[in-house]
């Protein structure tokens, strides 16, 4: 039940692969204008103010849909940290999920699973740990899922890389594979992109984008238009398990994760070990 849950995680990867993936910085450089020049019989010219740096702005009118797609891919693929944040739908109801993640194997956040509760995520770049809450326990426990929860309640399974089944939850806070898995599977998933139109998405200007993957279920994606084009919301349209959202934020913001104390966790193994006795 439980690696059956966190691979369905790779939804995410899906979902951006409808779309998004892959940049540069595509800074503008603004070149100050020089002083006029002024001969000693003039009067003193007034000194003029230093030029406000602009941002670089995605020219969405003369870009087409796929040069946009492009950009917002190369953007993600250059971050190196973000933030993920949102529902995603499921055949059991919405999966939430609340993840930060930098290109150095870091990772921590929450991820609650319909009907199972809540677990706490933490990856310090090598080890990865899961603190479930006493409803997850329950269920992970099986049988004895009450005297599970009670026994491990606040402890952090750790050793999940060793089991085959449960490997992709690194892949999962790893960002590196994270933008990897995106940028080569986001042309195989996604078809050619449509334009939408500009708004405001969490406070940033956006530029929206209309995909259809390759099981033609229907989705945007809203670029940034200042700075550099990050994709900062990836949504489906509503569908039989409902509406999937993700928002991705912080970009490039370091993470600062430590790993919880080797007396607060339990080996994977161990625990499957444990739980039969419960």
């Amino acid at each position: 039940m439980l690696s059956k849950r966190l691979a369905s995680t790779a939804a995410i990867c899906l979902l951006l692969g409808a779309g998004t993936a892959a940049c540069g910085d595509n800074k503008d450089s603004d070149k100050a204008a020089a002083p006029a020049a002024t001969s000693a019989a003039a009067a003193p010219a007034t000194p003029s103010a230093t030029p406000t740096p602009t941002k670089a702005t995605l020219d969405t009118d003369k870009l087409t849909a796929t040069d946009i797609k492009t950009q917002a891919k190369d953007a993600l693929a250059s971050a190196t940290a973000l933030k993920l944040s949102g529902t995603m739908a499921d055949t059991d109801g919405k999966m939430e999920i609340n993840l930060a993640m930098d290109n150095k194997g870091q990772c921590t956040g929450t991820m609650s699973m319909p009907g199972m509760g809540k677990v706490e995520i933490i990856r310090d770049g090598k080890n990865i740990y899961m603190k479930p809450d006493t409803a997850f326990w329950t269920v992970i426990g099986g049988p004895n899922g009450a005297k599970v929860a009670e026994l491990f309640k606040g402890r952090y399974l750790t050793g999940l890389d060793k089991d085959p089944q449960m490997k992709s939850m690194t892949s999962l806070c790893d960002l590196s594979d994270f933008g990897k898995q995106i940028v080569e599977g986001g042309d195989k998933a996604g078809g050619t992109p449509e334009k939408g139109t500009a708004g405001t998405t969490n406070g940033v200007k956006t530029f929206s984008l209309k995909v259809t993957n390759s099981k033609g279920e229907k989705g945007t994606i809203y670029v940034a238009t200042e700075g550099k084009p990050y994709p900062v919301r990836i949504e489906t349209a509503p569908g039989k398990d409902g509406t999937t959202q993700i928002d991705l934020s912080d970009f490039d913001k370091p993470l600062t994760v430590q790993a919880p104390p080797a007396d607060n966790t339990i080996d994977f193994t161990k625990f499957q070990e444990q739980a039969k006795t419960a």
